[in-house]
């Protein structure tokens, strides 16, 4: 899959932010469809999944749907595209916080923006509570293309792993939606069409 979007937005020169823009369209979509919710929390990482997250609450906020943005982590480490998804956000004066809100009862929809699929080891520490804190939620859970602690290649758990009742995943299913825990922590996969396409020669 990283493949894939490599040779798509370096062969094919598909930007990157375009393909963000989809996959924040196709997931607001498929929320608004089949979970018509009404108090958002989207948490997200710095990384381009977190762009994710923040274009598609920016995109629930137009459709006038109550939203809070939590974003954790360094933002001078933030990716080119967060930094660009933060500018558009300010320009709609949606507000964004450091911590979880202390209470969560509120929130009829969770969506996990906080790691992708290129996590590469066990989750510790604060974030590791966040996703504890998350998966205790009586809210609707939604995790953007791979709940955040899920092996994209394995299905194993990364310390602690995001527990979804939906994953909206981008352009192909992964191997770890499949195996070992995989089927329990994504719950529904739904692959969404947002422009990346499998080359022949990958």
């Amino acid at each position: 899959m990283a493949a894939c979007d490599q040779y798509t937005i370096e062969t094919i020169g598909i930007p990157s932010l375009v393909l963000m823009e989809r996959a924040a369209l196709e997931t607001t979509r498929l929320i608004e469809q089949l979970l018509t919710p009404t108090q958002v929390l989207v948490v997200c990482g710095t990384g381009n999944n977190g762009g994710d997250g923040l274009a598609i609450a920016r995109m629930l906020h137009v459709h006038q749907i109550s939203v809070t943005v939590v974003l954790l982590g360094d933002q001078t480490h933030a990716s080119a595209q967060i930094k660009k998804q933060l500018q558009i956000c300010d320009y709609y004066q949606i507000p964004f916080r450091e911590e979880l809100p202390e209470d969560l009862a509120g929130y009829d929809l969770i969506v996990d923006a906080i790691f992708g699929i290129g996590l590469s080891r066990p989750i510790t520490g604060a974030y590791a509570q966040v996703i504890q804190t998350l998966n205790q939620a009586q809210a609707s859970k939604v995790a953007v293309d791979m709940p955040s602690g899920l092996n994209a290649n394995t299905g194993a758990i990364m310390g602690v792993a995001f527990q979804a009742d939906l994953t909206i995943t981008m352009a192909y299913r992964k191997v770890g939606q499949l195996r070992n825990k995989g089927p329990v922590y994504c719950g529904l996969t739904v692959p969404v069409d947002i422009g990346i396409y499998r080359n022949q020669s990958i």
